[in-house]
């Protein structure tokens, strides 16, 4: 019997059992019956190929050339803070409330080279919003701990200018471990807002330029960031009027102004100006930016005024670490294991305005 024969007499005996109507639906399922059926005969194999053997395509992972430049940028800070912590914890001289205060301007600026490269491992590898949030408090802790420790040693060097017979009593010492406290609760109190239920995961329209940090907490902190500013260009004037007021002093004791007192002073003032002109270079953008700007704004600007202020930790370790005479005389011998003499007899100064 061939297939015809086998359709005609399959559809009478399905028109005589359920009638005319399912007639068409009938004929449907017996010719793919009957397909199916041939092509076992033939030896065709027209089995669907499971789901669980086919092989997931993977999809491109597309690197953000900036969020790559930014973790390269938090490896070289993590490492220039990481030498200076060590040259001043191995270094028995260096015990200083000057010193302990780079020191932890060093581990604050550590602490955000690390959070940088945390970043970006948990924006391309791990999808969590809860560690996003944690990634995010950590950088608000450790930058918001770079400021004020900044801050902490503007406040010092005016101490050691203004109270310098009373500096280096035990005073000092209690004051710069309760400043040093205080700021660290400070910051961590800062960075524990977007795990606390300051972000704006639940509402996008919200955010700032910095995600998940809503458009409140960036506008607080770029106007607490100004007033920090303003409160170390004050000190830092004060710093001047003291430092000529001595300059003037020694002239008047002396009848002149030796030509030392006169490269000291101009020194001292440089120095000031390279530390307020980079602090202001390097994070007023980034302020004034956030005050303006939303998740509408263009990312490229986001990234031209945050990088200035990432690279500012690379270069606090230049102004207030590799700057100072007994730190890099430490360095020195950390490197080639030679001390020259001259730098074994240098007196001790509390401060290197």
């Amino acid at each position: 019997m061939t297939r015809n024969d086998l359709k005609e007499n399959a559809s009478s005996t399905v028109n005589a059992v359920i009638g005319p109507p399912a007639v068409a639906m009938s004929d449907l399922l017996l010719n793919a019956s009957l397909f199916s059926w041939d092509d076992v005969l033939e030896g065709r194999n027209t089995s669907p190929v499971p789901s669980w053997d086919l092989e997931p395509v993977p999809v491109p992972v597309i690197l953000n050339p900036w969020a790559v430049l930014l973790c390269v940028t938090g490896t070289l800070m993590s490492c220039e803070n990481a030498v200076v912590i060590a040259l001043i914890s191995y270094t028995p001289t260096l015990r200083a409330p000057m010193f302990v205060l780079i020191g932890s301007l060093a581990f604050a600026d550590l602490l955000a080279g690390l959070s940088l490269i945390l970043n970006f491992i948990v924006t391309y590898i791990i999808d969590s919003g809860f560690v996003t949030l944690l990634s995010a408090g950590l950088l608000i802790t450790a930058f918001s701990a770079s400021v004020l420790n900044i801050l902490a040693i503007t406040v010092d060097r005016y101490l050691s200018l203004y109270n310098a017979l009373s500096y280096h009593t035990e005073s000092t010492v209690t004051f710069t471990y309760v400043t040093l406290v205080l700021l660290w609760v400070v910051s961590t109190l800062l960075g524990s807002l977007p795990v606390l239920g300051w972000n704006c995961l639940e509402d996008e329209s919200t955010c700032s330029i910095c995600r998940p940090v809503n458009k409140s907490n960036a506008a607080a902190l770029a106007v607490s960031f100004l007033l920090i500013f303003a409160l170390i260009l004050q000190l830092y004037l004060q710093i001047c009027k003291i430092a000529f007021r001595h300059a003037q002093q020694i002239a008047v004791q002396r009848q002149f102004m030796t030509a030392s007192h006169s490269s000291s002073t101009t020194k001292g003032v440089s120095t000031l100006t390279t530390i307020l002109g980079t602090f202001a270079f390097c994070w007023i953008p980034l302020a004034m930016y956030s005050l303006v700007a939303d998740t509408r704004s263009p990312v490229i600007y986001t990234y031209a005024t945050a990088l200035p202020a990432i690279c500012h930790s690379i270069i606090n370790p230049m102004i207030y670490a590799f700057r100072n005479p007994e730190i890099l005389r430490s360095l020195r011998i950390a490197c080639c294991g030679c001390m020259p003499y001259r730098f074994t007899m240098r007196p001790r100064t509390p401060s290197d305005v």
